[in-house]
């Protein structure tokens, strides 16, 4: 039995069934996490759905991936009819609350592939939430004309 719930599991995350949830960490749960390669060795860049259920704020204060040498949290701004990408310290989710990592928005920056990575990888990435809490989410890798 716990075979076949496992098996079922596995099968959710990669084919993209129901959120990813954080055992015992904050009430976050996560959707719809893919990451856009792009040409040679550019960073990509990683997108998702953040659920908050919880009552509590939750903030996220890093993530991580053994794909990558370096994981950082940035968000794209406009200013002045100019795109400006700056790296933030955390990013909080409200209670009872959504944020979306989009392209143009909240995302992570993916730097520095440490092997070759491919259209349809699952790239596995841990969040870092404060208190010492993580969850590890399966990024879907996808080319760079996905939106």
């Amino acid at each position: 039995m716990k075979t076949l719930a496992a098996a079922s599991f596995a099968a959710a995350l990669v084919l993209g069934g129901p959120p990813v949830h954080a055992g015992d960490a904050p009430a976050v749960s996560v959707e719809h996490a893919w990451v856009r390669l792009l040409p040679g060795a550019l960073p990509a860049g990683g997108y998702a759905t953040l659920h908050n259920s919880g009552d509590k704020p939750v903030v996220l204060v890093s993530a991580s991936s053994d794909d990558y040498k370096h994981v950082m949290l940035h968000q794209s701004t406009m200013h002045d009819g100019m795109s400006h990408m700056s790296r933030i310290d955390k990013l909080t989710l409200p209670a009872h609350a959504s944020i979306e990592l989009t392209p143009g928005g909240y995302h992570l920056m993916l730097m520095h592939a440490t092997h070759a990575i491919e259209v349809g990888d699952m790239i596995p990435v841990t969040l870092h939430f404060a208190g010492g809490k993580t969850l590890t989410v399966n990024f879907k890798a996808r080319p760079a004309n996905a939106h």
